[in-house]
């Protein structure tokens, strides 16, 4: 008898533990149009460089919804960038309740902004074997649909990329056509034109931006085996592009760049420079832009 009414006591404790939790963290109590609007009024903050205001936003916003893991991830990711550590701990403590998946997530976000920070402009390749990729990150092309000068210069860097690593597989990266011609197939001509084998060279043409050269490499590398990547690009571009594959789940083992600008891009980026780093991170780990 006494056993039983034990059982049921903590039965009873076990349920009343189970409301608390889902009030702080479960089905959220303030979520909708309003909270949805804060969230929106953030994003925007945060694309017009205004960090302060979208953080402020996120503020309210987690105090109508606790349990919005997004919001958190954000408040995380731009408190990191404000310096803000308390508030960064805090977000981050409460999303790996709410998320843990988000949160492991947010902390590769995290990780790949300081690996891409802490980048250096470097025009002498990587060595390394066939289970690294190498991904070109993509230019402007001229009305031709040959590479324009900056783009040639990211592609005599991955000429030298690929002649160091003659076994690595190349993911040459960009959309944005000219005469017809994309950036990946302009890329693809001109490295085969200089003795690339083409069955090297996996081609990837729908991107249109640096957070989708990243995602959509991500993919083929993915497909393909590889376990890290050499991104290639300009010294004034090789940060955010080594952030973002980060993001989008490939290590950055190697960042060959061009030439041009190397000097100007040794010194480590300022707080306003970075900014486009963090912003480009919170993209490519596809946290909702608006809803």
């Amino acid at each position: 008898m006494h056993n039983r009414r034990g059982l049921q006591y903590l039965v009873a404790i076990a349920a009343a533990a189970s409301i608390s939790l889902t009030g702080l963290f479960g089905a959220p109590a303030h979520a909708g149009p309003e909270t949805d609007a804060l969230y929106n009024s953030a994003q925007r903050h945060f694309t017009e460089g205004d960090s302060d205001a979208g953080r402020a936003d996120l503020r309210e916003l987690i105090g109508r919804d606790p349990a919005d893991a997004e919001a958190l991830s954000l408040q995380a990711i731009w408190s990191h960038y404000a310096g803000d550590i308390p508030a960064m701990n805090d977000a981050m403590g409460r999303l790996r309740v709410v998320d843990p998946e988000m949160a492991a997530g947010t902390d590769r976000v995290l990780h790949g902004i300081g690996a891409g920070i802490a980048t250096l402009p470097n025009p002498l390749p990587a060595l390394v074997g066939p289970n690294t990729g190498i991904v070109v990150f993509g230019f402007g092309l001229l009305p031709d649909g040959t590479p324009r000068p900056e783009l040639a210069d990211r592609l005599q860097a991955a000429w030298l990329q690929a002649i160091a690593s003659p076994f690595s597989p190349i993911v040459v990266s960009g959309y944005n056509p000219s005469n017809g011609i994309t950036e990946a197939e302009a890329m693809r001509n001109w490295l085969v034109g200089r003795g690339i084998p083409a069955s090297r060279i996996h081609v990837e043409d729908r991107a249109g931006s640096t957070v989708q050269n990243a995602l959509f490499s991500a993919e083929i590398l993915h497909g393909l085996g590889a376990t890290g990547a050499v991104a290639v690009t300009s010294p004034n571009h090789i940060r955010r592009a080594v952030a973002d594959l980060y993001v989008a789940g490939i290590p950055v083992v190697g960042a060959t760049t061009s030439l041009n600008q190397l000097v100007s891009q040794l010194p480590p980026p300022s707080k306003q420079a970075q900014y486009s780093i963090y912003l480009d991170a919170t993209r490519t780990f596809q946290l909702s832009t608006s809803r």
